[in-house]
């Protein structure tokens, strides 16, 4: 495998050197840990605790609400002071598990013990992820217990770790790659273990080449463990786009990864994944960038889950200037954040301040019928006839121009010279299709009932 890509994408400045060279510093909570019970895909967690319980680092403290879902590990020791509503940074207000911190960090028994994985069964290995809370921390957040067990695991036959990291300014999974590669590779052969005919594939964009260089060295050795260079272009990063770089094989919104022989993962989730199993320690960190040109010392850091974002900043040395916009996550799929006061999640990736919001302060003029976004969607859309269907909540029209194959990442978006906003319209007809969708099937199935109650009653 060489240099490979996708069709479509764009360029955008990407900001990394503001904070790829600043090694993982950890930092230490001062006040309350709020602990969503919905951070990942999937059913919420159900608390296992109630206020005034005393709690320890490690201990699980909401299990998963379902098949797909994940529990909730408590990353440092204290007192429950209450389960109430709490603001997440995608703006909800979401059942949390509000902790005070003792400052103890005393843990559960058996936290940091060494483990041997090639002793575990496939099913010990899949249930320690599961119970260790680890979803997919690339921002997706799905259950990564639900991805290892696929219908047909010997139709498995790649597993790729998604190293791309193709949102700009975020540098967390190349500090990751360069602090702790052997993590990486460690993790990686756990899972290969539970799939004995893949291959395993780190997959990095050619802009890293440090990081390109050293896992390639590290992997020496391991036959059934390759690294890929792919070229830097956004969205490379993204599962489709990766799968098809690497594999040459299409997914849709209709498939799995697994449909296609595939599994894909986020470097950092590699490294939860041994730490997990070999290390016996559950989900309780994240790796967050702090950065942006409004950020006084832009860098990366080792935060427990349920710190606050404004304890973080101030820690991380706070803002140069105001900044006109803060955003979680990167600017092409990130949200913005409108107060700094929630906690980070196991999807939280980067706290963006920019001094210039250069979105918002530029107008939206008419399509010109350019093309551009044409050129530049990745899923071969044409988004100027889907934009043209959001704007009559046409959800029939949208449906058949394949507007749920939207991956949503603003490629047209940011190509549009009359800076429509048109990733912003995409979403919002997605979930009108999808609601439209729900109800149907809701009518559907209560019609079936019905008339299953009839047909019975008829019978006697």
């Amino acid at each position: 495998m060489g240099v490979t890509t996708f069709k479509g994408g764009v360029h955008p400045y990407d900001g990394k050197d503001l904070a790829k060279d600043q090694a993982i510093v950890e930092l230490k909570p001062q006040g309350l840990m709020v602990y969503p019970l919905s951070q990942h895909i999937g059913a919420p967690a159900k608390p296992l605790v109630a206020k005034g319980d005393t709690v320890l680092v490690g201990q699980k403290i909401a299990e998963a609400g379902g098949f797909i879902s994940s529990p909730v590990i408590c990353s440092v020791s204290g007192t429950v002071k209450a389960i109430e509503k709490r603001l997440t940074a995608g703006g909800a207000m979401v059942d949390a598990i509000v902790v005070e911190n003792d400052q103890a960090y005393n843990a559960i028994e058996g936290f940091g013990q060494e483990r041997d994985y090639t002793k575990l069964s496939r099913d010990e290995i899949v249930n320690i992820v599961k119970e260790a809370g680890i979803v997919g921390l690339g921002g997706a957040g799905f259950p990564t217990s639900v991805k290892l067990m696929p219908k047909d695991p010997d139709k498995i036959d790649y597993f790729l770790v998604n190293g791309a990291e193709c949102e700009p300014y975020l540098t967390s999974d190349y500090r990751d790659m360069m602090e702790t590669p052997e993590k990486i590779i460690g993790g990686l052969k756990v899972v290969l273990s539970i799939f004995p005919k893949a291959k395993g594939v780190i997959c990095i964009e050619d802009n890293k080449p440090e990081a390109i260089k050293l896992l390639t060295e590290k992997a020496q050795g391991e036959s059934n463990i390759e690294v890929v260079s792919l070229k830097t272009k956004y969205p490379q990063g993204g599962e489709r786009q990766l799968i098809f770089a690497v594999t040459g094989r299409k997914i849709n919104s209709s498939m799995l990864p697994a449909d296609a022989g595939c599994i894909v993962d986020n470097a950092d989730t590699m490294v939860s994944i041994y730490e997990a199993v070999c290390e016996s320690k559950p989900l309780v960190r994240k790796i967050v960038t702090v950065t942006g040109d409004a950020v006084a010392k832009p860098g990366n850091f080792k935060v427990p889950l349920g710190m606050s974002y404004q304890e973080i900043v101030d820690q991380a040395g706070g803002f140069s200037k105001d900044p006109e916009k803060i955003i979680c996550g990167g600017p092409m799929m990130g949200i913005p954040l409108f107060k700094l006061e929630v906690p980070v999640a196991k999807n939280s990736s980067s706290i963006l301040a920019l001094a210039h919001d250069q979105v918002s302060n530029e107008p939206t003029t008419a399509c010109i019928s350019c093309g551009r976004c044409v050129e530049a969607c990745p899923e071969n859309l044409i988004p100027t006839m889907l934009m043209k269907a959001s704007l009559n909540k046409d959800t029939a029209k949208y449906a058949s121009l394949d507007g749920m194959e939207c991956i949503e990442c603003g490629c047209c978006t940011y190509v549009c010279p009359a800076k429509r906003p048109l990733t912003q319209g995409f979403k919002q007809m997605k979930r009108l299709v999808n609601a439209e969708r729900r109800a149907q099937a809701e009518k559907a199935k209560a019609e079936a009932a019905k008339e299953t109650k009839s047909t019975e009653e008829v019978k006697k």
